[in-house]
């Protein structure tokens, strides 16, 4: 593995075996998350759950949550993936949790990432202690918390209020992970995983362990398939039997899109290889990964998210559509424009006036593309009407202008009187003398 991970290095084929991925990959029907009731309970429009593999809720009328039920038989290990709840949907996350029997969830996204809000807060903070979720008569208190520099573990305890059922939920969160990449090192994810693992949350006799990002595929399935990939190893004693590729393709029949870019299938096949070290008997790397990812540290930005809002008393429908979410279709929020404020504007005009050829448009482009688009075509027309003007105001003079070598009326009368004195003149000496 090591030396097929250092071919695939030297020759830069990382984006070519992620493409051959992507299009291996099996297109399956989802329905039910496209049914109209169902569209607003979608983070984004182009991520949904399998329709053979979707969990179903119990309670309630509407029995949809976007989440998938990813089982691997052989390691008999059960994940469920799914995206970050939305402020409507943190009751039927925690209905899942706990129908699912649930004892750990695993959270790979901050709430806030560079301006835009990936998932709403579905625990309660330090200063509340207790939310309650009346849509499904759930609630949750934090019973402690323990922050590291890159992740946070808390402890909470989750009580059905119909049956005053409580059971303790183990919160994973890890705090350093961007959007669309990979985290700082395998040391640091493999300490995490480690922490998960030790835990018992990934057992076979507890249920399956919900794991989520902002989609729930691209962090998600990085988590999911080097934790796979391990216990597989584990299994069968020889690592050289796993072929990352052929589980990954596995597990994408449950769930679209899982890994989101070539950089996270590297990490991926990274993280195996540095844990396989382990798994094989190296039980010593296990404390050098938490040496390495220097948890102990202070956190290099600790800011507490913005507490979670009530829930709805019911499910509502305002038929909004919901963004896209993969790379290709990113959208551009309106509030991050205007968070951008005038750094962004001396940009734009710098590529108005530079553009000398127009980029080519998607036909499944985002409104908010386009939106910007027409602000930039705006501003375009403003700058080419500038234009219009300047050179109009230079060659107003012109157009009213005498042309070259043509005498203007004064100038004629006066150079004629003034020959006429002269000539006069001349007579007068040449008559006297």
């Amino acid at each position: 593995m090591e030396a097929q991970f250092r071919e695939i290095d030297e020759l830069g084929r990382w984006s070519a075996i992620y493409q051959e991925i992507r299009q291996q990959s099996s297109e399956l029907p989802c329905k039910h998350a496209k049914l109209p009731e169902n569209k607003t309970r979608n983070r984004y429009r182009d991520v949904s759950p399998f329709d053979h593999s979707r969990i179903r809720l119990q309670l309630g009328t509407n029995d949809y949550i976007n989440a998938s039920l990813i089982s691997v038989e052989e390691a008999q290990r059960s994940y469920i993936l799914t995206q970050g709840p939305l402020p409507t949907t943190c009751g039927h996350f925690w209905e899942m949790v706990w129908e699912q029997r649930t004892r750990g969830v695993v959270m790979l996204n901050r709430v806030i990432e560079k301006g835009s809000i990936k998932c709403a807060q579905y625990w309660p903070d330090r200063d509340e202690k207790e939310a309650i979720f009346e849509d499904t008569n759930f609630k949750l208190t934090l019973v402690s918390e323990d922050i590291k520099s890159y992740y946070t573990v808390r402890q909470l305890e989750l009580e059905n209020m119909s049956t005053q059922e409580t059971r303790e939920i183990l919160h994973f969160h890890y705090t350093t992970w961007p959007d669309f990449g990979v985290p700082e090192s395998p040391a640091s994810f493999l300490n995490f995983l480690f922490k998960v693992r030790e835990s018992g949350c990934l057992n076979s006799d507890q249920g399956p362990v919900v794991v989520h990002c902002s989609a729930g595929i691209g962090r998600s399935g990085t988590f999911c398939l080097v934790d796979t990939c391990l216990l597989l190893m584990s299994i069968r004693k020889d690592p050289s039997s796993v072929q990352i590729r052929d589980v990954l393709l596995e597990m994408r029949q449950y769930r679209m899109g899982l890994i989101q870019t070539a950089d996270q299938l590297r990490f991926s096949y990274l993280a195996v290889i540095e844990g396989a070290k382990c798994i094989m008997g190296d039980t010593s790397l296990q404390e050098s990964w938490k040496e390495l990812s220097n948890e102990e540290d202070i956190p290099p930005e600790f800011t507490p998210p913005p507490p979670p809002p009530r829930p709805p008393a019911r499910d509502p429908h305002n038929g909004k559509v919901e963004p896209s979410f993969f790379p290709e279709n990113e959208i551009i929020q309106q509030n991050e424009i205007h968070s951008l404020g005038s750094s962004l504007e001396p940009e734009l005009r710098r590529r108005n006036i530079a553009a000398s050829e127009p980029p080519a448009e998607s036909a499944d482009q985002p409104d908010c593309q386009m939106g910007n688009q027409d602000h930039t075509s705006k501003s375009q027309q403003e700058h080419e009407a500038e234009e219009e003007g300047l050179t109009q105001a230079v060659q107003q003079p012109e157009e009213s202008s005498p042309a070259a070598g043509s005498w203007s009326p004064t100038l004629t009368s006066v150079c004629l009187c003034t020959a006429l004195a002269v000539g006069a003149y001349v007579c007068y000496r040449a008559c006297i003398h």
